[in-house]
């Protein structure tokens, strides 16, 4: 059994834990444990982003996470939110955690009125793409690219 609530400062340890191993499977991030501490406190200090977790009800062990950004979209002409993260851990996958803390990520973000989600999956990740579809989400035409 386990809740989904917002994520604390005493869970970042445990999030940093879960991102290593999401970077693990994204060839384009490298795990840097000061660099995602610090990442993971800004977005618990914005008021404008969230942090979402699920934690065991057992023991509030941090099962799982998900993170939501709000940009300004030109295109939507108002806020839109990106998700950053989602990851739950490898011995709780397949109990549908990622499936509700996507659900309360969607939610907030209409609470919030943002006009669209996004996101960023690695195209070699065929178990998160075919999660996310099933999710109800929609690949686009869009390519993304960066700057290092």
């Amino acid at each position: 059994m386990f809740t989904i609530r917002t994520a604390t400062s005493a869970d970042i340890p445990q999030l940093v834990a879960l991102l290593n191993a999401l970077f693990a499977i994204e060839a384009d991030f490298y795990f840097d444990p000061d660099k995602q501490t610090h990442g993971l406190n800004l977005l618990l200090a914005s008021a404008k982003d969230r942090i979402f977790v699920a934690a065991s009800l057992k023991d509030n062990k941090v099962l799982g996470l998900c993170t939501v950004q709000t940009l300004i979209s030109t295109a939507e002409g108002g806020p839109v939110g990106l998700l950053e993260d989602l990851i739950v851990a490898a011995n709780f996958r397949h109990q549908g955690i990622g499936a509700k803390l996507l659900a309360e990520a969607v939610n907030w973000a209409e609470c919030q009125g943002l006009k669209r989600l996004q996101l960023l999956a690695d195209k070699n990740n065929g178990a998160a793409l075919d999660f996310y579809q099933k999710q109800g989400w929609q690949a686009t035409q869009l390519v993304c690219l960066r700057k290092c």
